[in-house]
């Protein structure tokens, strides 16, 4: 059962790697990162229906604060999203999935404000360590030659801060709930939030255009099929190992981008991304200690 586990949190990842790569398409037809990101909640939203349906007797309830904190991951998931889209579009798949696994970094900062976390040598050196592997990324230990647009950058780190933010969210609402409410309560408000900022010309057009199957493929890979069988994963996994496990999206990303769409990923900014990626792992198993 344990390997079962491992199995489909690294199947989740590998999904999510590769929507990285069908968003980068779709941007480069044209589309834009809002509208991507609403059809992949949008079609998301369809598969948690229909499991919250099936499982609709034991999951049924009322509850304030679990409305609360699904609307809180819900716009986490919708920042998360949409911000990894336009660092894409901005920089490159590896530079904004690696930047968003930078969220466990803001999670600790955030800790250390409210006084959740006590402070110690080893955190603030994961802290150092991640600043330095971003500065390696992105080019910015350069100022004369950076290889990644500011917008880029800001975009990453965004998405990473509203990953944060959506596990927070969520994690609360599932103490009130079980998952397949929470999800279903989380994308709705999703949907809400985002099309209020679509271009709805533009989302109307998905429907009729030749894209409609990469969208399709986004929905179900970027959220429909890999958020549940994440969850069922995580079930029968420990979160340290299911959390290095997920640590494949980035580099199934990267991959993606290298091999399919012709991005170039230089020797030191491939050093930065093991360097973050190494940090954040170090950090997860050391805290679940």
């Amino acid at each position: 059962m344990r390997f079962a586990g491992v199995g489909l949190v690294m199947l989740a990842a590998i999904c999510w790697g590769i929507t990285g790569g069908i968003a980068e398409i779709l941007m480069s037809k044209g589309w834009s990162p809002l509208v991507i990101s609403f059809y992949r909640g949008a079609i998301g939203l369809t598969f948690f229906l229909t499991w919250l349906l099936l499982y609709i007797k034991r999951n049924w309830m009322i509850s304030r604060r679990f409305f609360i904190w699904s609307f809180l991951a819900g716009i986490g998931v919708a920042g998360n999203f949409t911000f990894y889209f336009l660092s894409i579009q901005s920089s490159s798949i590896a530079v904004g999935a690696t930047l968003m696994y930078t969220a466990p970094i803001f999670v600790l900062l955030i800790s250390f404000v409210l006084k959740i976390e006590r402070s110690t040598w080893f955190k603030w050196g994961c802290i150092a360590s991640v600043l330095i592997g971003i500065a390696l990324l992105t080019g910015a230990y350069n100022p004369g030659a950076i290889s990644v647009s500011l917008i880029g950058v800001l975009a990453g780190l965004a998405s990473g801060i509203s990953y944060a933010v959506f596990i927070f969210g969520f994690k609360n609402a599932a103490s009130f709930g079980k998952s397949p409410m929470t999800l279903t309560f989380a994308f709705l408000s999703f949907c809400f939030v985002l099309f209020f900022f679509i271009d709805h010309n533009e989302a109307a057009n998905v429907v009729t255009s030749s894209d409609i199957g990469w969208f399709l493929l986004l929905g179900i890979l970027g959220a429909g099929v890999s958020f549940i069988i994440y969850l069922v994963g995580l079930r029968m996994t420990a979160p340290t190992t299911a959390s290095m496990v997920a640590m494949l999206e980035p580099v199934t990303a990267s991959l993606f981008g290298v091999l399919l769409l012709g991005d170039h990923l230089g020797l030191v900014q491939f050093l930065g991304m093991v360097l973050i990626l190494a940090t954040v792992s170090l950090l997860s198993l050391k805290q679940s200690d």
